[in-house]
């Protein structure tokens, strides 16, 4: 069977997300390696909060990506078959070159935490937003970006499945684009609590800055072949993923091309390996004759095993 595995960004981010992976050594210790490279207590961090800590930028990303690898070793662990494909949703995409040997954990979470750091200063709190449209096709998305923008910038950012869409900008402009979208028929529209205006036109400072981190990074190519989320395409040399990571920051994250994208290579099954459950269902929305499996606990990870 061909098949990929994909990893999650932020937003599946939860106190206790690791609870339910207990009894897998695996994921304590990468949890552990995380903490001492950034000098930081990450399992008590996710463990108790405080929530704010958790969910601030600089602290999610790298969590994120410590967990994700961390449930991708257990599954390595006991047995689980090495996927044919990889992708990342976002931060994600950070995990699963991780995981296809392209660029060291180490090395990672100290990148991911640089990315964080630049997002961040790239917009002053308050400025940006994001939001989340339901129920409306992309073309009305986009027309209605178009006509909020009024000078502003509001861009669809995530493609996540069909008629879910997520924009991203100026807080005033992306409060417009919410009116617009229901007045043409959007089922739901809502500001996200997420303060950094993501994969949008305002990240390009943060991009350059990314993108020079970036020149000092060791990478090498990748083991497995990873989707790129802002062209869904390989990266296979280090100087394409650096290409790739930079134009991901402030380019859209077009999920829902590359899980047509994975179908198109003969995967059946899409495994979403990380705390959460949020790009297991998006499987099916877009593609009815693709399966969609989440290892969002050490049970479901060995009855999958199994």
């Amino acid at each position: 069977m061909t098949w990929a595995m994909v990893f999650p960004g932020q937003g599946s981010q939860s106190i206790g997300m690791l609870h339910p992976y207990e009894g897998l050594p695996e994921v304590r210790h990468t949890i552990d390696t995380a903490s001492a490279v950034l000098d930081q207590d990450i399992w008590g961090l996710v463990a108790n909060g405080p929530e704010e800590s958790l969910m601030t930028t600089v602290n999610t990303q790298p969590v994120m990506l410590a967990a994700g690898v961390g449930v991708y070793r257990a599954w390595r662990g006991r047995g689980g078959a090495e996927p044919n494909w990889l992708a990342g949703h976002s931060l994600g995409e950070y995990t699963a070159l991780v995981v296809a040997e392209s660029i060291s954990f180490e090395e990672a979470l100290r990148l991911v935490r640089f990315r964080a750091q630049v997002m961040q200063e790239a917009v002053p709190a308050g400025v940006g937003a994001m939001a989340a449209l339901l129920g409306l096709e992309d073309g009305a998305v986009l027309a209605a970006c178009q006509e909020a923008a009024q000078g502003e910038v509001v861009e669809a950012v995530n493609f996540n499945s069909p008629g879910q869409v997520v924009i991203a900008g100026h807080r005033t402009a992306v409060a417009r684009a919410i009116e617009m979208a229901k007045s043409r028929g959007a089922k739901r529209a809502v500001m996200l609590s997420l303060s950094v205006p993501s994969h949008c036109s305002l990240m390009k400072p943060a991009a350059e800055r990314l993108a020079h981190y970036l020149e000092q990074i060791p990478l090498v190519s990748p083991r497995i072949p990873v989707l790129h989320n802002a062209e869904v395409v390989q990266a296979p040399t280090p100087m394409e993923i650096r290409t790739a990571l930079t134009k991901q920051l402030y380019r859209p994250v077009r999920w829902v091309d590359t899980i047509r994208a994975f179908a198109r290579e003969g995967c059946t099954r899409v495994v979403e390996c990380g705390p959460g459950k949020v790009l297991a269902p998006l499987v099916r929305r877009i593609d009815s004759e693709m399966e969609g499996i989440a290892l969002n606990s050490a049970e479901l990870l060995q009855g999958v095993l199994s």
